[in-house]
């Protein structure tokens, strides 16, 4: 396979190669970071990146299969760590000047799992500040203007340009789900615990989650393999004994999917063509339309409390130490003045809420929502409005991205899955009968 292709294909078809000998790891990575070198002054997805370093990892892993030793199923494949995230071989400086020289002795349970697979760690991607509002360098590569979302910008950035096939970010309220969308990426937000945080700059214990960005259903499966799994070191680890991601994946689900087309009570915020778009998605996959309780209408300021209380706690002893942007220190003295009872209360309503939508998932395999307001806005001084993620984050229920639809100037438009609890795998098995159904699988669909 000429090696100016390479970057063009996908993770399993890169991975395929590598273990029958016909691609090297070191000829793959080594065309990742030429299309890096190419791309990366425009985009600006990486904060951190050491090409002979990265190619190092790639000769290793080749000797290693050549001497005939099992290798593992991301071998040679290159994946890009969001700045929050630990490793021992990087600096991890939380998306601030603060802490941009930090040196973690070790690497946190996802890139220990990632190494283990035999992955490739090219680099450290840029985080907003603290994984909170305050934009990064990076820049949407469809539009340069325009943001990438936040806060997992570099990772679905670094996807969405070509530049790695797979990336690790993560999500509080939307910082996975919406950057997939205004990039035009596969990206899951897997359920509250299946995939360990130990390691990870703790934002928020209920709401926190680690979840990766892909160019493919199949690569999304692939990763979400090696990266589920239970972890003592996380209190709220998930048991998840032989995760089967690209096994469910494949398989044709034994009745067609039940979408329910929920609009929640932030429907009034979405733009008139994201409304258009949903209301013919639904309509294609006849989707039936559940309306949620007039009480989830609350279920937004139970996350902030939640969120404001939790990063008061984690971040205020990490702020004090130098100057950050004004919004976190607003939302750290917000934190502070959240009562006892009020935190509680949110803690146990978000419970409610997660209950309430059982009698939803009776009928429904997926819930059907827009992952964004609409395309990725027109500035970079902002990142987007997480508000059709709040409820998912909240909740702890797995989410997925899927891109294929175009809105304004042709921009992607992220269509949100939402599964059951614990369900992940099936919810992969869903969405792709989904892109199936609405021919996202093989072009790109506009919608008005």
């Amino acid at each position: 396979m000429p090696e100016t292709n390479l970057i063009a294909i996908s993770a399993t078809d890169a991975a395929a190669e590598i273990a029958r000998g016909a691609v090297t790891a070191e000829d793959y990575v080594r065309a990742c970071l030429e299309r890096i070198a190419a791309v990366e002054p425009e985009v600006q997805a990486f904060i951190s990146l050491d090409p002979d370093y990265a190619l190092k990892q790639a000769r290793e892993l080749d000797e290693h299969r050549s001497s005939g030793r099992p290798i593992g199923p991301l071998h040679g494949i290159p994946v890009a760590i969001k700045d929050i995230c630990d490793t021992k071989d990087f600096p991890t400086g939380y998306g601030s000047a603060i802490y941009a020289d930090r040196r973690p002795r070790n690497d946190c349970t996802v890139v220990a799992r990632l190494r283990a697979a035999g992955a490739v760690i090219i680099g450290k991607t840029v985080s907003t500040e603290f994984a909170y509002f305050f934009p990064g360098k990076t820049r949407n590569p469809h539009d340069t203007t325009r943001t990438p979302g936040g806060s997992s910008s570099g990772s679905a950035a670094a996807v969405a340009a070509g530049m790695v096939p797979l990336a690790i970010g993560s999500q509080t309220n939307g910082s996975v789900i919406r950057p997939a969308a205004f990039c035009g990426v596969f990206g899951a937000k897997p359920t509250h615990g299946a995939v360990s945080r130990a390691g990870v700059l703790p934002l928020s214990r209920t709401l926190d989650h680690v979840g990766p960005f892909a160019r493919t259903l199949d690569d999304l499966a692939l990763i979400l393999d090696v990266i589920v799994g239970n972890d003592p070191a996380d209190p709220d680890s998930r048991p998840f004994s032989a995760p089967a991601f690209r096994r469910t994946a494949a398989e044709k689900p034994p009745l067609p999917p039940v979408y329910a087309f929920v609009r929640t009570p932030m429907w009034d915020k979405a733009d008139a063509a994201t409304k258009s778009t949903f209301e013919q998605v639904a309509k294609e996959l006849g989707a039936f339309e559940a309306e949620l309780p007039p009480y989830y209408a609350e279920a937004w300021e139970a996350q902030r409390a939640i969120m404001a209380v939790e990063m008061a706690f984690n971040l205020g002893p990490l702020i004090a130490k130098g100057e950050v942007s004004q919004r976190l220190q607003d939302l750290v003295a917000e934190g502070r003045k959240v009562t006892a009872v009020q935190y509680m209360a949110a803690l146990s309503d978000a419970k409610r809420y997660a209950a309430g939508l059982t009698e939803i998932f009776e009928r429904a395999d997926a819930i059907l929502t827009p992952s964004a307001r609409g395309v990725a806005p027109a500035d970079l001084t902002i990142t987007g409005d997480p508000v059709f993620c709040t409820l998912w984050s909240l909740t702890g229920m797995p989410a997925l991205n899927l891109p294929g639809l175009t809105g304004e100037s042709g921009l992607p438009l992220g269509l949100q899955l939402v599964g059951e609890t614990g369900r992940d795998e099936r919810l992969l098995r869903t969405a792709r009968a989904a892109l199936d159904t609405l021919g996202l699988d093989k072009k790109k669909r506009k919608r008005s």
